[in-house]
């Protein structure tokens, strides 16, 4: 039977309730299944980086690919095709038919607070990253859910914020990745932004859902609602969308059918939310009588080999003065590394991007690994970026022991970390929300270090603490005053106490949560931490011994970092500073050291005053579990640093051009139009640190040859240094005069090539579509723009190379 026919037989078999029932979650994470229609459960699951499953817990691990920034540092939808593809096949071992991701809105402002899960600043290399990780999901017959759609740009009110966008922004900025995809990978499912568009909530948006999306441009999927996004039956069926989650509590299921009876809505709109949710389970083999859309998923994928090779091709190398990198062997017998980052890196960003992955290389692993013989390897701390408590981590060995009103246990299970964070039905076998009473996380804990060990708790609800026998809190933590209402229930870690402990001695410890059944919550959640922070120790003695160490290596090695309470979902960025004294720690060794590289571990732009007082500095992103190994190819040369940057780098948070994210009356009004990013860069004219698509290697090119056609490019270069490399090309478009208003030039292709030393590659590039169009908001159409345009080919946005001119009548 063929699967349309299949879906409308489905169809048939169904009443008002079940159907109303099938367009709400009946839990955190699923669709019901209507077994008198063929149909099973649908399950959906969290990425972009790693698919968590319906389980957040770590004794079903997850591989953690690098961050969505460092995806888009590639800049090859190959690569992104292949991650996606590795990420279906952990799908199908954890029973997922839909994965949330990939996430496409822009890097409007650098101070976004999911920054990180984005791609990037500019609308075509987004479309065409997010089209190659759509197309490998699906290539593995799951669905990929295209977010969030639209506008969804940064954190602050994020619920409840009205953007302002006018129309010529919205088409030709941020609704254009959505469109590529859409055009370009058939995605089988689009997730509604939380945000308002111009007077209208997302999730109730039938102009953009349904006269755009499905119209304009004929997608054909599933809209799914973000979590909680869903206010209003009526409005939401109406304005396009198919599924509210989480259940079993919506605006849609019981209250829908309710709706459809009183002549709220027709019931005509319900069937085509169904038959959008039926089309999505024949696609993905979850319906009776429907082939699967692939019915042979591609060969097995090696997730640590893949997660490896993404990281080193991610690494952006933005400084590496007297070739610094990769590190000579011969002049190289002795290096420095300093950080916290470098022993305990932070691999992912927070939020719903968060996995629990098998394994964590650390930069110190990788490099301990991999330095030659002869060549030590001594470690600093330096300094270390988080000032507060954080989840229970390296030392401790815990498990949470679930236990029912008559103390009985329900279950016992490892943890990776001091957090539990159980939602909806995510809970150990055996245990449910109606049996449990109480959760206590317990375990042992052995120090790296001696002194004053602080303990504390994170959550809302009832806590008992106690550390090496001693009780430091018995007492009831109140929600936060947030303004996200996920951060107020999540909490902030609070301190408890203190204990002073021996290094290499281990002591017991067990914090004890018991559930509240009375405090209102938008689900059933357990939540909660066990909190930790390392003893203080004076910063400035921290420094003097990295400067010690960097004194006496050939090499220092400094990793600097942010935190998770400063990227991550729920909140934006108040600036772009490294936390902590990291900025002081890279002056001191620099002073100390003239061969210091700096890594940097951020998802997102931070401020670097001492960039041109060291002699490389490495980019790294948030680079995955494999992290670490990944930067020790890259620093001792078995790899070249791959990556071109996917948005601009500011020197200082002052120089942007565009920083606004906070709401004036529940409005942010997107004043600054079609200009976000390098477009607004070269309208004010401020100069950033590191321009949009720079990127060093370690060889040199040559640009021999450029043709253009008004739909493709070649072009010739040739590799003229002494080991072999990959190029990334860059194609520009730049208008001679304008009879509108436009952005000086604009990236419209773009290929990488591999060439070795003194031989030439040829790219053929496939130019955007719409080149000389612009949104005509008068007609409501694409219409070119007449005129002479330069299309100049480089190394990135200010390195032109080559150019032509093209005329278009």
């Amino acid at each position: 039977m063929a699967a349309e026919e299949a879906v409308e037989a489905a169809l048939a078999a169904l009443d008002l309730d079940t159907k109303a029932r099938l367009l709400a979650g009946q839990d955190m994470w699923t669709l019901p299944a209507a077994p008198e229609a063929g149909l099973a459960s649908l399950v959906m699951s969290d990425g972009p980086v790693g698919v968590r499953g319906v389980r957040w817990t770590a004794d079903d691990p997850s591989v953690a690919l690098p961050s969505p920034t460092a995806l888009a540092a590639t800049w090859d939808p190959d690569l992104a095709r292949r991650a996606g593809r590795l990420l279906a096949q952990e799908a199908r071992r954890k029973g997922v038919h839909v994965l949330l991701a990939p996430t496409v809105n822009l890097h409007r402002s650098p101070l976004g607070g999911r920054h990180f899960e984005a791609y990037s600043e500019d609308p075509y290399l987004t479309g065409e990253i997010g089209t190659g990780y759509v197309r490998g999901v699906q290539d593995g017959g799951v669905a990929a859910t295209v977010k969030h759609f639209v506008a969804n740009d940064a954190e602050t009110d994020r619920f409840t914020v009205d953007n302002v966008v006018a129309p010529r922004p919205l088409r030709e900025l941020y609704l254009a990745p959505f469109e590529t995809i859409v055009a370009q990978a058939r995605p089988w499912g689009m997730m509604a932004a939380y945000n308002q568009v111009n007077g209208v909530t997302m999730t109730e948006h039938g102009r953009l859902q349904n006269d755009v999306l499905r119209g304009e441009w004929g997608f054909d999927g599933f809209t799914v609602s973000d979590w909680f996004a869903a206010r209003s039956t009526a409005g939401a069926l109406t304005g396009g969308l198919d599924v509210a989650m989480p259940g079993p509590h919506s605006v849609y299921g019981e209250a829908l059918a309710a709706a459809v009876r009183a002549g709220e809505v027709d019931e005509a709109l319900v069937d085509r939310a169904v038959r959008n949710v039926l089309r999505l389970a024949a696609r993905v083999g979850a319906l009776a009588g429907a082939e699967p859309a692939v019915t042979e998923p591609p060969g097995p994928v090696d997730g640590e080999a893949l997660a490896r090779e993404i990281a080193r091709r991610s690494f952006v190398l933005l400084r590496n003065e007297d070739a610094t990198l990769p590190l000579d062997p011969a002049r190289t017998r002795r290096i420095a590394l300093i950080g916290a980052a470098a022993r305990d890196a932070r691999v992912l960003g927070g939020g719903s991007a968060h996995v629990f992955p098998a394994r964590t290389v650390s930069p110190l692993d990788g490099l301990a690994a991999a330095v030659p013989d002869g060549t030590t390897l001594g470690y600093a701390v330096g300094a270390d970026p988080a000032d507060e408590l954080a989840p229970a981590g390296a030392g401790f060995a815990l498990r949470a022991v679930c236990r029912d009103a008559a103390g009985t246990v329900l279950a016992d299970t490892p943890l990776p970390t001091g957090q539990i964070q159980w939602l909806g039905t995510d809970l150990p076998p055996g245990v449910t929300h109606e049996t449990l009473q109480s959760v206590e996380i317990t375990g042992t804990f052995t120090p790296r270090e001696s002194g004053a060990h602080a303990f504390g708790t994170r959550g809302v609800g009832a806590f008992g603490l106690t550390v090496a026998g001693r009780s430091l809190y018995d007492g009831v933590q109140e929600m936060g005053q947030e303004t996200d209402p996920f951060e107020a229930f999540l909490g902030a870690p609070a301190e408890r106490g203190t204990v002073t402990l021996t290094e290499g001695e281990p002591v017991a410890v067990s914090l004890v949560h018991t559930v509240d059944r009375e405090r209102p919550t938008p689900l059933p959640a357990v939540v909660l931490a066990l909190v930790h922070r390392a003893p203080r120790r004076d910063p400035d003695e921290l420094i003097a011994e990295a400067v010690a160490a960097a004194r006496a290596a050939d090499t220092a090695i400094v990793v600097v970092a942010t935190t998770e309470r400063v990227e991550s979902e729920g909140f934006d960025r108040a600036d772009l500073r490294l936390p902590g004294r990291q900025d002081d720690l890279v002056r001191a060794v620099a002073a100390a050291n003239p061969r210091t590289v700096v890594v940097v571990n951020a998802g997102a732009p931070v401020e670097m005053p001492w960039r041109d007082d060291v002699a490389a500095v490495l980019l790294t992103w948030f680079p995955g579990q494999e992290g670490g190994a990944a930067l020790a190819d890259v620093l001792l040369g078995t790899e070249e640093p791959g990556g071109r940057l996917p948005t601009t780098w500011p020197a200082a948070l002052a120089d942007a051009p565009v920083t606004e994210v906070d709401p004036t009356d529940g409005e942010l009004h997107y004043t600054e139009g079609l200009f976000i990013g390098y477009r607004a860069w070269d309208r004010s004219g401020a100069v950033p640190a590191y321009p949009f698509g720079h990127g060093l290697g370690y060889t040199t090119w040559e640009y021999e040859s450029l043709e253009v056609t008004p739909t493709t490019a070649r072009v010739q270069v040739r590799n003229t240094g002494s080991r072999p490399g990959r190029e990334v090309v860059q194609l520009y478009v730049a208008p001679r005069a304008d009879l509108v208003e436009r952005p000086e030039r604009w990236l419209i292709g773009f290929a990488t090539v591999e060439a070795r030393p003194g031989a030439t590659a040829e790219a053929e590039i496939r130019l955007a579509p719409r080149l000389f169009d612009v949104w005509d908001e008068k007609a409501e159409a694409w219409t070119a723009v007449p005129g002479v345009y330069d299309i100049h080919v480089g190394r990135s946005l200010t390195d032109p190379r080559l150019r032509v001119t093209l005329e278009l009548d």
